[in-house]
């Protein structure tokens, strides 16, 4: 089946992108990478004889892959044309999930901002109290060092 997977992969990589990465997974499954439009397909085997289980997501920066957004099954019998129109579509809904917020959308599922004021990401070059008091502590350690080497000699 892993060879098969790895044809199936090749040529609907082909399909989707000019520009790809074919590679085989530990558990017998088969990635393809999109590096230009930072999106991966993994197919894997799944439950039937026929069947493989179809999963789209990101590829966030450094090249590292974020968790599958979508998944399907599809029957191998069906072709590369009816594989291909899922991937697009379970690429599509995994662009759709990584759009990035704008204040003035609406986020689904939530009817009123909570009261709750969003925290900056950046909060400067300030140190923190917690940050003082260790800084303190580790003070006070060198100091007692130098104290009591200079007085035992």
């Amino acid at each position: 089946m892993s060879v098969q997977l790895r044809d199936i992969a090749g040529e609907l990589a082909g399909v989707l992108w000019r520009e790809h990465t074919v590679y085989r997974e530990r558990s017998g499954g088969v990635v393809i990478r999109g590096e230009h439009v930072r999106r991966w397909i993994s197919l894997a085997p799944a439950g039937g004889r026929d069947e493989v289980l179809v999963r789209a997501g990101r590829i966030l920066d450094g090249g590292t892959t974020a968790p599958a957004r979508s998944e399907a099954v599809v029957p191998l019998s069906a072709g590369t044309g009816v594989l291909a129109a899922t991937c697009r579509r379970l690429l599509a809904e995994a662009a759709a999930d990584a759009a990035p917020f704008s204040p003035g959308r609406a986020v689904p599922g939530r009817s009123k901002p909570s009261g709750k004021a969003a925290r900056p990401k950046g909060r400067g070059k300030h140190t923190s109290f917690g940050s003082w008091v260790i800084l303190a502590c580790v003070a006070g350690v060198i100091a007692l060092y130098v104290y009591s080497t200079a007085m035992h000699g």
